[in-house]
């Protein structure tokens, strides 16, 4: 079947509408003349689809695939283990694969977050992070910490927990009743801030900070066990932390006995330039959560890493056991492929790659600014969002049936027939999401800006 979709397409298209149900896709249009993209092979910092079409992969697959396609050093360990090991849970056992990759993220981790718990992806993290906020604060005579506060607009995963501390009606609504007690507070979105602070970057993020501690004495501080931040905020469109913001939150968390928790699912490994964000805006948070590039997308994988002090009641001075688990969390043949892939960052300096680049790709996508229908260009590291809007004097925004007629409807599909797969997003206002592997330099972050510039370009022809 391989080869005949590889030269027609068309039975793959066929299966997919009578049996493949697609993760967060409309599928009606798929039963009217429709097709849903198919990728067959990587390359690189390229994919290419069952006609043969070569693309430049804008999104490394999903903030995923950190050393690009194709690497034959992470294919060869994850064949090696397969053949030594195959499976083995951490269930009361341990192997050495799981040994050697949790020794290896402590090693990267800020402060004493020295204990690793390996999960099946990000948002088992975020379930796992909430789970032993919860668990913590109990054992430690707080029972009452039990609320968690996450920023307007985030995504912090789908499983029912994380779905309480993500902030998107349109991904929450179907499932309600959620967890309760998850509370939100303001983002990070400076193109939007207030009007009293829209000139002052660093008192936007005191105000932005302190709107955390506002929530926790509203609430009750006996009452709130964790606050869940991304470095970079993704949904929304990359909210980088202004000056001074996570100092604050952690002066604020302190204060109140509350858990940081800073969601890395996307800025770990490299994406903004460490291998963990937090390290790059310089705090220290008491559980990173982190997937995705921690095996570059090889094998599904991640970590909840969390420091001494909320490992004490479950260690050597305490008799608790934290009653928490996957079965596929720290698999042997994704645990050797982490080890591959990390082993790829060291030799071939990507995390200095991102640092020494991250500037020239700010400034070549900063040009698109000088087109009528781009208000803001935003982000750190390997990590960018361009915001769309119709009056970039006033700011003022799509409204719902433009947004869908022109971001969904042409700007997703013409970047990508244009040879760009990459994220155009209307969850909060339009943005093109970019995040490519940590490979790529100069000759891709023009080519990136030239195809967004083209695309961009017709779309406001569309007015």
């Amino acid at each position: 079947m391989t080869d005949n979709v590889t030269r027609a397409g068309t039975p793959y298209q066929d299966a997919i509408r009578n049996n493949v149900w697609m993760h967060m896709s409309p599928h009606q249009a798929l039963f009217n003349g429709g097709e849903a993209p198919v990728i067959v092979r990587g390359e690189g910092h390229h994919i290419f689809d069952d006609k043969g079409k070569k693309y430049l992969d804008g999104l490394a697959g999903l903030f995923t695939v950190q050393v690009g396609h194709g690497r034959e050093q992470i294919a060869k360990a994850m064949y090696d283990q397969t053949l030594k090991l195959p499976f083995m849970p951490l269930w009361s056992y341990a192997h050495p694969q799981a040994i050697e990759v949790s020794e290896r993220l402590a090693s990267y981790a800020p402060g004493d977050l020295n204990r690793v718990f390996l999960t099946s992806g990000g948002g088992d993290s975020v379930e796992s992070a909430m789970k032993l906020a919860k668990n913590y604060f109990k054992l430690v005579g707080k029972p009452g910490k039990h609320k968690i506060i996450s920023r307007a607009t985030a995504y912090h995963g789908t499983p029912h927990g994380a779905l309480s501390v993500t902030s998107l009606p349109g991904l929450r609504e179907q499932f309600a009743p959620l967890v309760p007690g998850a509370h939100k507070v303001p983002n990070t979105n400076f193109y939007r801030a207030p009007e009293h602070l829209a000139h002052d970057e660093k008192a936007f993020g005191r105000w932005a900070a302190d709107r955390i501690g506002e929530a926790i004495e509203f609430e009750g501080a006996d009452s709130v066990a964790a606050v869940f931040l991304e470095p970079v905020q993704n949904s929304g469109g990359c909210f980088p932390p202004p000056p001074g913001y996570f100092e604050r939150v952690r002066e604020i968390c302190d204060e109140y006995d509350v858990l940081l928790v800073s969601d890395e699912t996307i800025c770990a490994y490299g994406r903004i330039g460490d291998m963990f964000a937090c390290n790059d805006f310089g705090y220290v948070p008491d559980i990173i959560t982190s997937a995705k590039g921690i095996t570059s997308g090889y094998a599904p994988l991640g970590a909840m890493i969390a420091s001494d002090r909320l490992f004490e009641p479950f260690g050597p001075g305490g008799d608790e056991t934290f009653y928490h688990g996957y079965t596929f969390g720290g698999h042997p043949v994704a645990c050797a492929a982490a080890m591959a892939n990390f082993d790829v960052f060291e030799e071939e300096k990507l995390n200095d790659h991102v640092h020494e680049n991250a500037a020239a790709f700010k400034f070549t996508l900063e040009k698109l600014k000088d087109l009528p229908i781009v208000g803001d260009v935003r982000g750190e590291g390997f990590f960018y969002g361009i915001e769309l809007v119709k009056d970039k004097d006033t700011k003022e925004s799509f409204t719902e049936e433009e947004s869908e007629r022109i971001l969904k409807n042409f700007v997703s599909a013409k970047m990508y027939e244009s040879g760009l797969y990459c994220r155009a997003d209307d969850r909060g206002d339009p943005v093109i999401q970019l995040s490519p592997p940590l490979t790529v330099g100069q000759n891709e972050f023009d080519e990136m800006e030239q195809i967004i510039r083209g695309v961009l370009q017709e779309a406001w022809t569309m007015f």
